[in-house]
């Protein structure tokens, strides 16, 4: 197998079977931050089963798993039964869409630390251990991030998508500098900053990661070794939607933009950010990524 190819194969075999010690996931061992996940769903039993075992085969020892169907008419219950014993509270009812969704579990939260993950969504291998060894050696910081793989319906990786170091102008300016498959935030900003906003049905982590970033003092770290996946295929929410995207965009920049007082405009920005991600990955010798990036067709 080539280099190339291990990533790959290492996320295809991550989600195809379960691989959790059954004694360990359910041990509640209180030595390590507790995980707090809500996936959300709605007819997408194909690949909820996948999306429940990239958080279950994480093996993590202190892990709150939430499931919220939407009433779904396919076999996607028939999955969640399958995995019952391992989580924290399921439902299956009627809901006003995925961020309703979302809302619910998070209200049901009790972690340290919560996130939350698409029903067609994944993350990698090591991503909790990852936030977990963070949040000891980094006990102020507010929000994790990191990279994602923007996959395919098979669990094929079709691209990467590297993060940098939070830049709320980029955010702004630029667009989604930070993306929900590998977003996790300490649960008490929840209460301090509200939740999800239900008003958009699309870009709702992006106007929740800018308000975030936008309060002074909060603390968002990077970390190179965490990794979501993305995936896109024919009846994906986004796939779909491009128009309602544009719109919320346009909305949560003409709310935000005015919060935060420069002198330079939005072309400055935007020239800033792209230069600032160009000389960044030079600067760590990711000349790979770099060339990567630039012959996507």
């Amino acid at each position: 197998m080539t280099t190339a190819e291990q990533p790959t194969r290492s996320l295809r075999d991550f989600v195809t079977v379960p691989r959790f010690s059954p004694e360990r996931l359910l041990s509640k061992d209180a030595s390590y931050p507790k995980i707090s996940v809500v996936t959300p769903s709605y007819n997408q039993a194909d690949f909820l089963e996948r999306t429940m075992l990239s958080v279950l085969n994480q093996n993590y020892p202190n892990l709150e798993y939430f499931v919220v169907d939407g009433g779904s008419t396919d076999q996607s219950v028939d999955v969640i039964r399958k995995y019952e014993k391992y989580l924290a509270g399921w439902v299956s009812e009627k809901d006003r869409g995925q961020v309703d969704a979302i809302n619910k579990g998070l209200r049901m939260t009790t972690g340290d630390i919560v996130t939350f993950q698409n029903s067609d969504d994944l993350f990698a291998p090591g991503a909790f251990e990852a936030v977990a060894r963070a949040s000891r050696k980094q006990p102020e910081t507010d929000v994790f991030f990191g990279n994602i793989y923007i996959i395919d319906e098979h669990d094929a990786i079709r691209e990467e998508l590297r993060q940098l170091p939070f830049c709320l102008e980029c955010q702004l300016y630029e667009g989604m500098q930070v993306h929900n498959q590998a977003l996790f935030w300490k649960r008490p900003l929840l209460d301090r900053f509200g939740y999800l906003d239900e008003s958009y049905s699309f870009s709702f982590d992006y106007e929740f990661v800018t308000r975030l970033g936008i309060q002074p003092g909060i603390r968002m770290e990077r970390l190179i070794d965490l990794w979501g996946a993305f995936r896109h295929h024919s009846t994906a929410k986004s796939s779909t939607i491009s128009e309602v995207g544009d719109s919320d965009s346009r909305r949560i920049w003409n709310h935000y933009r005015p919060l935060h007082r420069t002198p330079m405009g939005a072309g400055f920005w935007q020239t800033f950010c792209r230069v600032r991600k160009v000389t960044a990955f030079i600067a760590e010798g990711n000349f790979r990524y770099i060339w990567h990036r630039l012959t996507l067709k």
